[in-house]
């Protein structure tokens, strides 16, 4: 698929609003870091790749806006810059990444005149952008080798192109199946409340020709017993050192349903995902959104007015239910406490 989420035109960053998919595609400006932190946050880009992609534009967007003559008034309106952007969405790892790695290339330009540093920033929020691509990409010939041809896959949430700078994580290794010969076809769950399936992940396979069939979150058990379902295929928003799985709310019914009746359950992410910082995930946070998501669709309400409500956006897999992890550097099985370290060893 040919389209990107998020692109940079003349000064401005450019998203599609995902909220409106697949009824409407709406192309929003953004033109400083402010409205760019509102966009990641109300979920007009959202997918923990692109919120990293998203967040390095707003952060070239807000050092090109600062007014300063020394380097260390300049990194500390930057530093300002980062918290508000980083107080978006506390689950996906990849915005702090993006982050800190904006961070560190402010640091190594120390000295350098300003106007050259802010230059250097946008150059880098470019760069990340198109690793991203590159990287999902070899995700995709990693992972294509564990797709059956003929098999029927099953996913939660949207894990492609709309979530990343490109390409996509878990619909990138269906797309390289496909690309390989492959005959493939995918379920994708509806993934409530947001409905990131139906809305996102169904739109964008559709266009692709990628033959696709929409089902309830509560009929993949169903489909399980029935044989009809050869392999699950996901995202992640983060991953801790052990192999536990922050991943959209709802993952952890699917992992466990795959376990049960022996199917494999793959996630597909790239090493910025990763956070070897984080023991488990019990240690992961796990982002509260607003309660009308659960109670409305659109502006119609499903729930009784003043029920309680509770609307956790992600939930966490525990390694154990997990058969492997496909990164842009290879497929981890197993001791994912040794095999993940041992992908940030090969890349230093």
């Amino acid at each position: 698929m040919s389209i990107k989420p998020i692109e940079y035109r003349h000064g401005v960053v450019r998203m599609i609003d995902q909220r409106l998919l697949p009824t409407e595609e709406l192309w929003l400006e953004y033109s400083d870091y402010q409205t760019v932190a509102e966009a990641i946050r109300t979920m007009v880009v959202r997918g923990a790749p692109a919120i990293g992609v998203a967040a390095a534009y707003g952060v070239a967007l807000g050092a090109r806006d600062i007014e300063a003559e020394t380097f260390e008034d300049f990194y500390a309106a930057l530093e300002e810059i980062c918290d508000v952007l980083a107080a978006t969405r506390p689950t996906a790892v990849n915005l702090f990444w993006a982050l800190e790695r904006m961070k560190a290339k402010a640091r190594e330009l120390t000295g350098t005149p300003i106007p050259e540093i802010k230059a250097a920033l946008l150059d880098e929020a470019h760069t990340i952008a198109a690793q991203d691509e590159a990287i999902n990409r070899s995700m995709g010939r990693h992972g294509a080798e564990l797709i059956a041809d003929g098999a029927r896959v099953l996913t939660h949430c949207n894990a492609g192109a709309l979530a990343t700078g490109g390409y996509g994580t878990a619909l990138g290794v269906i797309r390289a199946a496909v690309e390989n010969g492959k005959q493939i076809s995918v379920l994708a769950d509806e993934t409530r409340p947001f409905l990131q399936g139906s809305r996102l992940t169904a739109w964008e396979l559709h266009k692709d020709g990628i033959p696709v069939t929409l089902i309830c979150d509560n009929m993949a058990g169903a489909l399980m017993r029935q044989g009809e379902i050869d392999c699950v295929i996901v995202g992640a928003d983060r991953i801790a050192a052990n192999g536990d799985v922050a991943n959209k709310i709802g993952t952890y019914s699917v992992a466990v349903l795959a376990k049960e009746h022996g199917i494999p359950f793959y996630v597909a992410a790239p090493l910025s995902t990763i956070d070897l910082d984080i023991p488990d995930g019990d240690h992961i946070p796990i982002e509260e959104r607003d309660t009308n998501e659960v109670t409305h669709c659109g502006q119609s309400r499903l729930a009784p007015e003043g029920v309680k409500v509770r609307n956790p956006a992600f939930d966490v897999t525990p390694s154990r239910l997990i058969t492997a992890i496909i990164t842009e550097r290879g497929v981890v099985r197993g001791n994912y406490l040794a095999g993940l370290a041992l992908l940030f060893k090969e890349t230093a």
